[in-house]
């Protein structure tokens, strides 16, 4: 859903770019490429939080057609969907507060992609717009046995 393709690009002072064609605002640099992925989830993250205070439309991510791929942090997920669902009812900030039975700054937060708000606030906040949520994980390719996991 929020799978964001990038593009990488080298700069001209030895550095690489990594800009974000479905949303303009989120660009980064890293000395390397691994520095600049690495970089790209705050970058993004940073844009649509800018979003989100401009009352502007979540852009939607566009096919990645073999190109990699950079996704918001998991919390930022559950507040862009709450975001979403609120926008989808034709809601503004308040009228989910007033729905949730709280201050209005409550909301800012749980609306701010940097603040560490709580899973039970989001499940709360997405019931009364009308959504849930459900999780899904996939298999990235990363292996690690049982016993290395145990290890751990």
């Amino acid at each position: 859903m929020f799978n964001y393709p990038v593009e990488i690009t080298p700069d001209d002072n030895d550095t690489v770019m990594v800009t974000f064609p479905d949303v303009p605002e989120a660009v980064t640099f890293g000395d390397d490429q691994n520095e600049a992925l690495a970089n790209a989830a705050d970058a993004l993250e940073t844009a649509l939080n800018g979003y989100i205070t401009d009352r502007r439309e979540i852009p939607v991510a566009s096919a990645a057609n073999g190109r990699l791929v950079v996704a918001p942090s998991l919390l930022a997920t559950l507040k862009l969907c709450v975001y979403n669902a609120m926008r989808a009812r034709d809601w503004r900030k308040a009228d989910l507060a007033r729905a949730m039975a709280v201050n209005p700054r409550q909301i800012d937060r749980l609306l701010d992609l940097t603040h560490a708000s709580t899973v039970a606030q989001l499940e709360q906040a997405a019931a009364i717009a009308g959504q849930s949520y459900m999780i899904r994980m996939r298999y990235t390719g990363a292996e690690q046995s049982a016993d290395t996991l145990a290890d751990a």
